[in-house]
């Protein structure tokens, strides 16, 4: 197991601080038919309108979702925009403790306009913003940073995300770094769009795009560059603001990672279905700060990042995605090196990916996990038959097989005839197969009792009674499912012929 996905199973909860424009998102849905009569304008016919949590807050849900405690510090107005985000807030997961009230301001608030084109799909047509974009006066902004200072013991990390709205001060950007410090909490920075990031100066790292790269270094790279070409803006950055390091983020590039003293080095993303790129900085922000606070590299922690960015795209709008759908996608794409197998460990993670309700399947209907165990020697047709059976009672099939030691026990000397590497590789190469792990014990019994498959799959010919695992199954609701084999296909059947042949 790599090293990221060691410490991705060792994963544990952690306190992160989140400070700065928090906001609220209005979302007005409906369908675009025609166009006015008094002008060319669409119109839209409203269906539904619904309320989120936004800017900062994107952040702080994001960390929740990868099991962090969450505490929020910004301002809102006195208003029912701030009181309504709080609450949103609060529901979601989301400590307002430090959303102090400022009368100065109203609640930062962004109304998109989502028309459904034919009926088919959505698209933002328009957006209005409510807001100001005035900096926090003194008094607010020290009775933010008391916030941050009472809050900063047992904190694990702080985030610092910048819409540029006013909150995100130099004052309150160095308060909160030299406290962060003082403290030895690390604090990651999403940086506005600025020219000047001296208000970022000691913060662990800072993850602009390239856009606001180039635009704080004063210079252009240009957008067909490699990533490698971005190694002197992130040096730059690095030196100027003493940062542990910088990761430039690139789109469908990667990340560009520089640590101090080190070499940049190139990480890169893969090929997704982009549909919204909304959000995307901001999982960035997230999942770097749930990587260091679980205590990964900084290359490991982009790598993380790149994978939960990569989820993000391919929603619509903003939404915080569970820390198991990323880790089973980190694992997904080490496919193609390491095959379908799986360690217990990482088979219980990819298991929890499946059936968490953020995975993709209607939350009324739970996918089904089935489960088959056996030696699997010398695959052949009836094997192939019935694993395609035992697959299509449910969404995803495990092969759970015995070792070579295993084997030799239940089937006697010279057996097995293909090792436990080789009866992995061929089972891996079935379509119908989710994933096959492999068990030294003499029965399956503690792995079906970890897995909690829905369906436990045998051959007709064990008497029921006899299945290891199969009453467990059945004490939560699950199903044995006894599968007739191929009449005439067995492997004992085909080594006696082969070696009555020689």
């Amino acid at each position: 197991m790599s090293h990221l996905l060691d410490r991705l199973a060792s994963w544990k909860p952690f306190t992160a601080l989140v400070v700065g424009d928090f906001m609220l998102d209005e979302l007005v849905h409906g369908n675009i038919d025609r166009l006015a009569n008094d002008a060319p304008v669409p119109v839209m016919h409203v269906q539904r309108t619904e309320q989120r949590p936004g800017g900062a807050a994107n952040v702080g849900l994001d960390l929740a979702a990868m099991r962090g405690r969450v505490l929020a510090f910004g301002a809102a107005g006195p208003d029912r925009a701030g009181h309504e985000l709080r609450a949103l807030m609060s529901a979601a997961g989301v400590e307002p403790a430090g959303l102090i009230e400022d009368a100065a301001r109203p609640t930062t608030v962004k109304r998109s306009l989502i028309g459904l084109a034919q009926h088919r799909h959505a698209q933002k047509m328009f957006r209005m913003d409510y807001e100001s974009r005035e900096p926090l006066g003194d008094r607010a902004a020290e009775a933010l940073l008391d916030a941050v200072r009472a809050h900063l013991p047992g904190a694990d990390v702080v985030c610092i995300e910048d819409y540029a709205k006013g909150v995100c001060t130099p004052r309150v950007c160095q308060g909160v770094i030299e406290a962060a410090r003082a403290a030895r909490v690390p604090v990651l920075v999403d940086p506005a769009a600025l020219n000047d990031y001296s208000r970022y100066r000691g913060a662990a790292v800072i993850t602009p795009n390239r856009s606001e790269a180039e635009k704080a270094c004063g210079r252009r790279v240009g957008d067909r560059a490699p990533a490698e070409a971005y190694a002197p803006l992130a040096r730059e950055l690095v030196g100027a603001l003493a940062l542990d390091a910088a990761v430039i983020t690139l789109d469908k590039d990667g990340a560009l990672l520089l640590e101090r003293d080190g070499e940049a080095r190139a990480v890169p993303t893969v090929a997704r279905r982009v549909y919204d790129v909304t959000g995307a900085g901001d999982m960035v922000l997230a999942a770097l700060a749930a990587a260091r606070a679980n205590g990964l590299d900084w290359f490991d922690s982009v790598r993380f990042a790149n994978a939960a960015a990569g989820l993000e795209v391919e929603e619509f709008g903003v939404v915080p995605i569970a820390l198991e759908r990323i880790h089973r996608d980190i694992l997904q794409r080490e496919r193609a090196t390491r095959g379908k197998r799986r360690s217990l460990d990482e088979l219980l993670v990819e298991l929890a990916a499946i059936r968490h309700p953020g995975n993709g399947q209607a939350e009324a209907r739970r996918p089904r996990i089935v489960l088959a165990n056996g030696c699997f020697d010398v695959l052949h047709a009836g094997h192939v038959s019935l694993l395609r059976r035992a697959a299509a009672l449910g969404d995803f099939l495990v092969v759970a097989v015995n070792d070579d030691a295993g084997v030799r026990k239940l089937k006697g000397p010279g057996r097995p005839i293909y090792p436990i590497e080789d009866r992995v590789q061929l089972l891996g190469e079935l379509e119908c197969v989710g994933a096959v792990v492999v068990f030294s014990e003499d029965t399956p019994e503690r792995l079906i009792r970890a897995v909690r498959p829905d369906v436990l799959v045998k051959g007709a010919q064990y008497d029921p009674a006899s299945v290891p695992g199969a009453a467990f199954v059945e004490s939560y609701g699950g199903q044995l499912a006894l599968l007739d084999v191929v009449e005439g296909r067995s492997t004992t059947g085909t080594v006696e012929r082969i070696r009555t042949a020689t």
